[in-house]
């Protein structure tokens, strides 16, 4: 018996749930679903304990048993992409038919508010965009029956998820949709031409530490004493509580990857680098979940934002939101991972909800097709590599830097620099080549330099790509990844 039917026993039975008589799927499965291309394809539900069960798929049958507590599950064999509509039949005592079904490329998109943001923003009275037009009005005429979206409602309901199912991206559905969920999937359909699933789970206002299985902070040593104090609460915040209700019954559905946009909460309570410790519990917790210690893990770093602004029980300063990013910025280096940044992509700093979410679905889009799907896309933009001293001036080297340039054509922004003092001033910056040049009045010696290290900072170095860089400092903190 795996974990997740141990745990589903335990809910079944705290809620006095008895299973059907007949044969019942999770929600996750139904008609008009995206399956997976290219991976084994688990189907499995609930029968009468004992109970014979067959599933036909594409030429394939598989037949099983359901277990003393009325579990099966079948694993077809790996498919190409389709987008030609397939009908798959459960049979048992009863005879479950589902039509319209597609296999191409599934994700699972996740996190709070901007995650959830969906595309009709007018539900949420968010902002209107400030530039340009608002993109998701026009998406909203039309329709994409070769995308399907599953939205995962805001409720805590167990042993299943509570959704309408699958739906094509279209209408009143597409509506309530995450807005970066279906850009992200718009985008790498452009460039791999097959269908393509994306399934949403998201809640406003989430912190990170009811998204992560309570086993993940069990088995990282940085949370030892965390979990002696109470194994059920991080930081204050319930451990895994969406996580059973939200992300759990999803598994073990087949998919690519995940997309996460989060951080806001964990912000607000200060977490700084202690933020990619947990975010290593969640990717790893969620990896082993789904039985696969490389599915990808594609994540947002969160927007620029007056937080000094809120009246939080922990004061703010205007480093605190630097000190998460680069939080955010270490938690690279877990494993088949990629960052999008959108400090250019803010209107109004007094607004948490930045509205170019077309943009954070296109950039989520490049990091999986430059990683993923080996598209040779360039999917980042500059990242602070060394510093070296020639005279009064720093001399800053960046990966991803081919095409280093301003996004406006004017001087380089954001950049300070500090002596052997350690008092930062505004500095000068210049692009020679791939090498930025900064250097200030009264700074002789350079030893520290900083960029974008401001909760207010919208800086305007990017790439040939036009990527903006990831902020940072030089002698910024390194986080220990232990796997």
């Amino acid at each position: 018996m795996n974990l997740k039917t141990s745990v589903l026993l335990l809910l079944l039975a705290a809620s006095n749930t008895f299973i059907s008589a007949q044969v019942s799927l999770p929600k996750i499965i139904g008609s008009n679903m995206i399956l997976q291309r290219e991976k084994p394809l688990p189907v499995w539900g609930w029968a009468k304990a004992g109970e014979a069960v067959t599933v036909s798929f594409a030429g394939q049958q598989k037949a099983t048993k359901a277990d003393v507590s009325g579990y099966w599950e079948v694993i077809l064999s790996p498919l190409k992409a389709n987008a030609k509509p397939q009908e798959m039949t459960i049979s048992a005592s009863n005879v479950i038919k589902l039509s319209n079904l597609l296999i191409g490329e599934v994700w699972l998109a996740s996190g709070q508010s901007n995650m959830e943001y969906p595309m009709n923003r007018t539900l949420y009275k968010y902002a209107k965009p400030g530039r340009g037009i608002d993109s998701a009005e026009t998406e909203l005429k039309n329709s994409y029956p070769t995308i399907r979206i599953f939205l995962v409602e805001k409720k805590l309901s167990t042993p299943d998820v509570t959704s309408n199912g699958w739906n094509e991206a279209s209408g009143e559905t597409l509506e309530r949709f995450s807005a970066a969920g279906f850009y992200f999937a718009k985008n790498i359909q452009k460039d791999l031409n097959v269908p393509i699933g994306i399934i949403s789970s998201s809640w406003g206002g989430s912190r990170i530490e009811p998204w992560t299985p309570a086993e993940a902070y069990k088995s990282l040593p940085v949370f030892a004493a965390d979990v002696k104090a109470n194994p059920a609460v991080m930081d204050g915040s319930p451990v895994a509580r969406n996580y059973t209700s939200m992300i759990l019954p999803l598994a073990p559905f087949a998919l690519r990857g995940f997309l996460w946009y989060q951080g806001e909460s964990n912000l607000m309570v200060h977490d700084g680098m202690k933020y990619a410790d947990k975010m290593q519990a969640l990717v790893e917790g969620w990896r082993k979940q789904w039985g696969d210690n490389k599915l990808p893990f594609y994540y947002v770093q969160i927007a620029p934002y007056y937080y000094t602004k809120r009246k939080d029980k922990l004061a703010h300063t205007s480093e605190t939101l630097a000190e998460l990013w680069e939080a955010q910025t270490q938690s690279l280096k877990i494993s088949e991972t990629g960052m999008a940044v959108t400090t250019d992509l803010v209107d109004n700093l007094a607004d948490i909800h930045p509205s170019y979410k077309w943009e954070v679905g296109r950039r989520l889009a490049l990091l999986a097709l430059d990683k993923t799907y080996d598209k040779n896309v360039v999917s980042s933009g500059p990242v602070f590599k060394k510093m070296k001293v020639k005279g009064n001036t720093a001399l800053l080297s960046f990966s991803n830097d081919v095409g280093l340039k301003s996004s406006d054509g004017k001087e380089l922004t954001w950049f300070t620099v500090a002596g052997s003092d350690g008092k930062f001033v505004p500095a000068t910056a210049k692009v020679v080549g791939e090498t930025v040049y900064v250097s200030a009045p009264g700074v002789s010696k350079p030893v520290n330099v900083r960029f974008a290290w401001n909760e207010t900072a919208m800086p305007n170095l990017v790439n040939a790509a036009g990527l903006p860089a990831v902020p940072f400092r030089s002698n910024g903190l390194q986080w220990s990844y232990k796997k």
